[in-house]
């Protein structure tokens, strides 16, 4: 995590070593909701094992936001930053190991420290320049543009992710998914 966080934003070794000590391990079992629509994100997490998925439920068809694994951050972070009810789901595909943070600690390590605040703000640039990239690709790819571009960029998914949560991700009948995942070489 050190090395992570290091590289968004260099902090300096004697309050990353603080800031890190407030965090604290967290085991959950595979298929675990974590968190659902009407709750609120009470933690920060950074995933130490295993792939999560976010997703909203609409007539009863999982529409798949995003996949977290690590080494990244994970949760419902609108409703984390927000401390606002969420709105969707956030699920364990695979046994995950993380460690966390809660909300209050983190917001004030934030306030007393610039250089936390800074990383995070920086971490949250990254965020928002990756999902619009997303929408865009969303609004503007048709589903073979948009499943060559996931390929080049997450060609690790193909193994950790079932095709079935892949193809609601990037917006593809799993027919159609499956015809293109012939079609090309991992």
């Amino acid at each position: 995590m050190r090395d992570f966080l290091t590289q968004i934003h260099p902090v300096p070794e004697a309050l990353l070593t603080e800031y890190l000590s407030h965090w604290s391990e967290y085991h959950v079992p595979k298929k675990t909701i974590m968190t659902a629509p009407g709750e609120v994100e009470r933690y920060m997490y950074f995933v130490v094992e295993g792939v999560q998925k976010s997703y909203y439920l609409h007539e009863d068809k999982q529409h798949v936001i995003a996949f977290t694994y690590p080494p990244s951050f994970s949760g419902i972070p609108e409703s984390f930053f927000t401390q606002s009810p969420s709105h969707y789901f956030l699920e364990t595909l695979t046994e995950s190991r993380f460690f966390r943070l809660p909300y209050e600690k983190h917001q004030a390590l934030m306030q007393e420290h610039r250089e936390i605040e800074t990383l995070f703000r920086k971490a949250m640039e990254f965020f928002i320049s990756g999902m619009v990239q997303r929408h865009y690709e969303l609004m503007a790819y048709d589903i073979k543009a948009r499943f060559k571009a996931f390929a080049e960029r997450s060609p690790h998914l193909f193994q950790l992710v079932p095709n079935k949560d892949l193809a609601s991700y990037l917006r593809i009948d799993p027919t159609n998914f499956s015809k293109l995942l012939n079609s090309i070489k991992l």
